[in-house]
């Protein structure tokens, strides 16, 4: 997905910049970047970081960067921030999106007079670049950040950076957050909360739908009000912030707490201890064990001095091989013990059936998994959720197709949907048996909505539901 830090200060910005940045490694893989402005106009610095941690590859690069304002971000596509150069001057730009209609958008600027896009390796164009192109559509910065805003379908949130201050443009439905933190003499953006806490930033406010501020070392000045509309990724919760993050004043960790709770609260199994995949299972766990009363353990063990990072590579069977080589197994909390495992939810289902396997063959006599979210059902179309190209890649949509003789339409996948239904008990059970779990039950929407406790209205749902 990716996430980006900005900071206009009156002293130097590049040492809240860097570790700012730093702090949302958990949320993309490719590539990380910084720009800064001062004296010397803009510097920018991107590397690859796909073998090493963002601090490792730019310690260097903040020994000679200097400036008083700074944007740069973790991307897990396209490299940048970028620095373009338009009628509205030179300005730095960086931004996290998801863009569905990339190539009607590029006929549309090409239809009107637009020269060129550079291609990226993989033959794509640069997102943040058309970003750019839509933003030069217009006669101010203003008008061309709504400009993007209004024509992406999909998602999009901007930071922009000249040399008046940093603009900071929210996605107009809040699908991703932007949060403003404020300390003597400097204010910075985030996508994470927890990124500027340890800063010296206190919170300032966060941005709603569509709202626009700019930033100096100063002020925040909003130069657009928000919208009404709100349909935040749910899935922010359940499984992409950390532990430290908040979303509309929702903490992450509390949350996965709660998920865990309701599902205890519908549970009729007794194993002997309860479990998370690590880490984003850990704290549904956490919360299941305080609710059922059965103890809480820790058969696996991430090893973190190397395998430092939530995500991996994007060649799936590597991906696999990386996901048992980073959890080791403590066979002494396995052995003829009866487990109930909890991840964060099941998408192919290929790493959670080589962990049960692997239990089974550790000694477990009984797997129960309880993933923290319902069935995914859709591909998500708003952010940048799984690497699935495909929606028959979702091990619920192969089961299902199989199940209907490949006549799966929209209201065959509403049943499937209904937790309630004998549809949905029979998916379950087909996915219980592929995965050769000892049984399988899901959390359910209306539990995990619940666990949020914001109004389900502004909690965007599409991936389990098909409702935008």
């Amino acid at each position: 997905m990716g996430g980006f830090f900005g900071v206009a200060s009156k002293e130097d910005s590049v040492f809240d910049l860097f570790f700012g940045i730093d702090y949302h490694s958990h949320l993309g893989t490719r590539r990380g970047g910084m720009a800064v402005y001062g004296e010397d106009g803009f510097n920018r610095s991107i590397h690859n970081i796909e073998n090493s941690p963002f601090r490792t590859k730019f310690d260097k690069d903040i020994q000679t960067m200097k400036g008083k304002y700074g944007i740069g971000c973790i991307s897990d596509y396209e490299p940048q921030p970028l620095i373009v150069r338009s009628h509205h001057g030179t300005y730095a730009l960086t931004t996290v999106s998801k863009i569905n209609n990339m190539d009607e958008l590029t006929k549309m600027l090409f239809d009107k007079g637009h020269s060129h896009f550079q291609e990226m390796s993989g033959g794509e164009i640069n997102a943040t670049e058309l970003v750019a192109a839509l933003i030069n559509q217009k006669d101010n910065l203003i008008e061309g950040m709504n400009y993007a805003l209004e024509k992406i379908d999909g998602s999009l949130s901007i930071l922009l950076m000249n040399h008046a201050g940093i603009y900071a443009a929210r996605d107009k439905y809040g699908r991703t957050p932007i949060v403003i933190g404020r300390k003597e003499g400097a204010f910075c953006a985030s996508f994470e909360k927890f990124a500027y806490k340890n800063l010296g930033y206190t919170d300032y406010k966060e941005l709603g739908p569509g709202e626009i501020v700019v930033m100096t070392e100063n002020n925040c000045i909003t130069l657009q009000k928000p919208g009404n509309d709100m349909k935040i990724c749910t899935f922010l919760w359940v499984y992409y912030g950390y532990p430290a993050s908040s979303y509309e004043g929702v903490s992450v960790e509390q949350m996965r707490y709660n998920c865990g709770m309701k599902m205890a609260q519908r549970d009729n199994v007794k194993p002997d201890i309860v479990a998370g995949v690590p880490d984003s299972g850990i704290a549904h766990a956490v919360g299941y064990a305080n609710e059922s009363g059965i103890p809480f353990s820790r058969p696996f063990i991430k090893y973190t001095p190397t395998w430092p990072r939530s995500f991996m590579p994007t060649i799936q069977s590597k991906r696999n091989l990386i996901a048992k080589m980073k959890l080791l197994a403590v066979e002494e909390l396995i052995k003829d013990k009866s487990l109930l495992l909890i991840d964060d939810s099941i998408v192919r289902g290929t790493q959670l059936r080589e962990t049960t396997e692997f239990l089974y063959e550790s000694g477990a006599k009984e797997v129960h998994i309880r993933p923290a979210c319902p069935p995914l059902l859709y591909g998500c179309k708003y952010l940048n959720f799984s690497r699935s190209s495909s929606e028959m890649e979702l091990i619920t949509r192969r089961v299902i197709e199989r199940l209907e003789n490949g006549n799966v339409t929209d209201e065959v996948l509403e049943e499937y949907a209904n937790p309630d239904s004998e549809k949905y008990e029979c998916m379950v059970e087909e996915i219980r048996k592929e995965l050769n779990f000892t049984s399988l039950k899901f959390n359910r929407l209306d539990d995990m909505l619940d666990s949020v406790g914001i109004d389900k209205c502004k909690l965007c749902t599409y991936c389990w539901d098909g409702k935008e």
